[in-house]
């Protein structure tokens, strides 16, 4: 991307509705702070303002971001599909309320939630440019997957992470020159940030880490009619006879997220020894325990796409990641406990443990925030912004 002409500051909004997003997003918040162009502007909402997913906005005030609006929006609950489509209704109705009043000159966000979908029409109706990072994966085990692919539609500029998730948001009709394969942000947190020592992690979490110990994320698949609670149940009969500890980090809004963690503080409560649980690591202690584990296991994005660049073994369950691009170091099972448990056994071989190692992550893009800070700069302040998009038919 070529720009000119950059001369003012431009205000862009940075909506943040989970613990997992904002820990991509601070990166991207620090570099447009520098920046002389760009001014940004976060709004904080969804889990973050939640008690029952860890009051997570706390994280984001840690860092000092520039909160401009909390704008609550779970007033329906987390527990089924009609909580969802209530609470898109309502986000969208007042996110409309907010960028009417506000109105930045962008609205960034990242993935692919559903109150993230609802911000990206409040933008798309009142023709205020669209900015969407990590476009292009394809995830066919959740509803996350349409909502995502309706974002790149809306969206006027995109940093997809990595080529081939670049090469299908061409395919569905963008602009080549509004595509920038950027890499992903968790490849460049993981690259640039000081991990904690195994020592400070420890006392940090309160919680020994002598024994080799699993981090476990799962969250309900939210596409297919599959039992949320149903499949954490194999999962933690699988756990029952493996040698490991395990960090869990609880489940996230989707419905069944809820039912999900009361089982992880049932388990945490009768084995408070071998099992610990946390709403929120934040990203610092989360990719240092992601760092020291003997595996990951679980369902969560972070699982297929940050181990590469550690060298982690990861086992991936069910079919939420179903579509993403799966390194060497990533072994995907069944939702069974029998299935489930053999694939840790795998993952636990000294053989595997040494093929992780030697593992690349397709997600090094280098720069990754300063990168898209550059190209929000020349979109906002070139011709491109603000006109109508164009579906690119190829040449």
């Amino acid at each position: 991307m070529s720009c000119e002409g950059m001369t003012m500051k431009k205000t862009v909004c940075v909506v943040t509705g989970t613990r997992a997003e904002w820990g991509l997003l601070r990166g991207v918040v620090k570099k447009m702070e520098q920046s002389e162009i760009l001014r940004p502007s976060v709004v904080v909402t969804g889990a973050h303002l939640s008690d029952a997913f860890g009051h997570t906005v706390a994280e984001v005030e840690a860092d000092e971001a520039p909160i401009d609006a909390r704008i609550d929006i779970l007033k329906f609950g987390t527990g089924s599909a009609l909580s969802t489509a209530k609470t898109v209704a309502y986000t969208l109705d007042r996110f409309v309320d907010y960028f009417s009043q506000a109105r930045p000159d962008a609205v960034l966000v990242l993935g692919d939630r559903y109150e993230i979908f609802a911000v990206g029409q409040a933008a798309a109706l009142l023709e205020i440019p669209l900015i969407h990072i990590s476009g292009g994966d394809v995830t066919h085990g959740a509803a996350d997957d349409y909502f995502r692919h309706c974002l790149t539609k809306m969206a006027s500029l995109h940093f997809p992470a990595c080529e081939e998730y670049a090469r299908r948001v061409i395919r569905m009709g963008e602009d080549p020159a509004t595509v920038e394969n950027v890499g992903g942000l968790g490849d460049e947190n993981l690259r640039n940030m000081k991990l904690l020592s195994r020592a400070d992690l420890e006392k940090s979490i309160d919680f020994s880490l002598e024994q080799p110990y699993a981090l476990v994320t799962y969250h309900p698949e939210t596409a297919g009619g599959a039992s949320p609670v149903g499949q954490f149940d194999e999962l933690l009969h699988a756990l029952e006879n493996v040698p490991l500890h395990v960090i869990f980090t609880k489940a996230n809004a989707d419905a069944g997220g809820a039912d999900i963690n009361r089982r992880i503080d049932e388990i945490c409560a009768l084995h408070p020894q071998r099992y610990k649980a946390f709403t929120s690591l934040g990203v610092l202690r989360y990719l240092s325990a992601m760092k020291y584990c003997a595996a990951v296991i679980g369902n969560s994005s972070s699982g297929v796409v940050e181990t590469p660049t550690l060298g982690v073994p990861a086992v991936n369950i069910g079919r939420r990641q179903e579509g993403r691009i799966l390194c060497p170091n990533v072994i995907c099972c069944e939702a069974d406990a029998a299935s489930i448990r053999a694939a840790v056994e795998k993952a636990l071989t000294p053989e595997f443990a040494q093929l992780a190692k030697t593992t690349v992550s397709p997600y090094n893009g280098g720069e990754t925030s300063l990168r898209m800070v550059r190209g929000m700069e020349c979109f906002l302040t070139g011709p491109r912004c603000g006109k109508p998009k164009i579906f690119y038919d190829g040449e």
